[in-house]
This record gives structure tokens, sequence and C-alpha cells, in this order.
């Protein structure tokens, strides 16, 4: 009976060993989205920088790109989510984040829009308060993931953030570009090559 006990003893050990391995193994960032979110926002900032700066226009809002780019972070979401085996508490609490920071910039970006029409006159760039929002979930997901380069990229936007209340608008469309790159690139590019070094190790 005792030696029954034993191996009972050191199969439960083995069993939450195992289960312990397969969370590990099973979660995981691909990188994409923050790549996808940190090329866009680069970009679109980057070129109303360029057209403030030398007066052109394309001939439609730049912006509108972060709104088609939904369309892939859609695809791409739901594809990791089928392969997540393992989904955390946590990961619903930073999807909750990140859906408070959507809506936000949606209402940013729907106030910037409607309030000149409405008013009759023309508003302070707020881009600044762009930054201010890029860095909340970036922060917060640096925080809880534990994640340094999230958490150096958050700290630096909010740097920017301080700039830009001192700079016009223009410099703000650049400082957004950096953000972008600090946030979400930088950090994508360290969870994608994290992530295929993980599925290089488990083949």
């Amino acid at each position: 009976m005792k030696e029954q006990k034993t191996l009972s003893e050191k199969e439960s050990l083995e069993l939450i060993t195992s289960m312990i391995e397969k969370v590990k193994s099973s979660y995981h960032e691909t990188g994409i989205v923050a790549l996808l979110w940190g090329s866009v926002v680069a970009i679109v900032s980057l070129v109303n920088y360029l057209e403030i700066e030398f007066s052109f226009e394309l001939g439609f809002d730049i912006w509108l790109l972060v709104l088609f780019a939904l369309i892939p972070h859609v695809i791409i979401s739901m594809k990791e989510r089928r392969l997540k085996k393992v989904r955390k508490h946590e990961d619903d609490a930073l999807d909750a984040v990140w859906l408070a920071y959507g809506i936000s910039i949606f209402g940013l970006v729907a106030y910037e829009n409607i309030v000149p029409s409405v008013a009759g006159s023309s508003i302070p760039s707020i881009y600044s308060l762009f930054l201010l929002l890029y860095a909340l979930p970036t922060l917060v997901t640096g925080l809880v993931k534990k994640f340094r380069p999230m958490l150096i990229g958050a700290i630096l936007t909010y740097g920017l953030f301080i700039a830009s209340c001192f700079t016009v608008t223009k410099y703000d469309m650049l400082f957004g570009a950096v953000a972008a790159l600090t946030c979400w690139f930088i950090p994508g590019l360290i969870l994608r090559k994290r992530y295929l070094e993980q599925r290089r190790a488990h083949v």
C-alpha cells in the first residue's frame, strides 16, 4: 500500500509538471499584431508629417489606413485565439484593456473630425492625447507580461507626450511614428523572433 501511495504521489507530481509545461509551451505571442500596428501607425504618422511639412495632400485621409488595418487584425487575432491551447485570466484582462484603448482612439478620431464642423472653427492638435493613449495599454501589457521592451516603449512614449505639449502639430506626428516603433514594432520583432524559436524547439 505504501509503495502504491508513493507511486501515486510520483504520478501526481509528474502530471502537475506535465500540465505546467503544456501551459508554458502553449502560451505564445506571435508578434504579428504588434508588427501590424507598429508599422501602420508609424507609416501613417510619418506620411501625415510629410504632408504638413511639404504642403501636399494624397487626396484621401491617410488615417483611414488605420481603420482598414482592423480587418487583418481581427483575422490574425481569431487565428491566434484558436492556436492557444490554454487561455489565462490575464489574457482576458489584457483584451479588455486593448478594447478600451481601441474605443478611446475611435472616440478621439471622431471628436477631432466632428467638433470643428459643429463649432465652426478648428481645434488645437490633439495628437498629444493619442500619444498618451498609445502608452497606456503598452505599459499595462509590459507590466502584466513582464516584457521589458514594451515597458521601455511606454515610458519613452510618455516622455514624447510631455515633449509634444511644447511642439507644433507636425512634430507631434513624428513623435507618433517614434512611439509606434518603440511601443509595438520593435517589441513585435522581438516577440516574433521568440515565437519562431519556440516553434523550432518544439518541432
